[in-house]
């Protein structure tokens, strides 16, 4: 019986330790997104509480109000963006 090179044992070894920490690196990667999300849906609620108080101020600062909306709407696409990224790289 011929043994195996050295060198083939370690790159076997390095692939099967690869192999058996795929699934907890796709785990950490789906959290790190989920993280984001949740950084997301707090931009959300702030944006959102800034909007109504430029509303309910007693002189309307149109411009601060178009320029939240516009950076409200960009935080909510973000975050269908990751949600859209997620179902599609981790399907259940």
């Amino acid at each position: 019986m011929k043994l195996p090179a050295y060198k083939d044992i370690l790159k076997m070894a390095k692939e099967k330790i690869d192999d058996t920490l795929a699934p907890i690196r796709a785990i950490r990667a789906k959290k790190q997104a989920e993280l984001e999300m949740a950084k997301l849906d707090e931009e959300i609620a702030t944006q959102t509480a800034q909007i109504y108080e430029i509303c309910c101020a007693k002189e309307i600062r149109f411009a601060d109000l178009i320029e939240k909306q516009d950076q409200l709407a960009l935080v909510e696409r973000k975050r269908k963006q990751y949600q859209k990224i997620l179902d599609e790289m981790f399907p259940e």
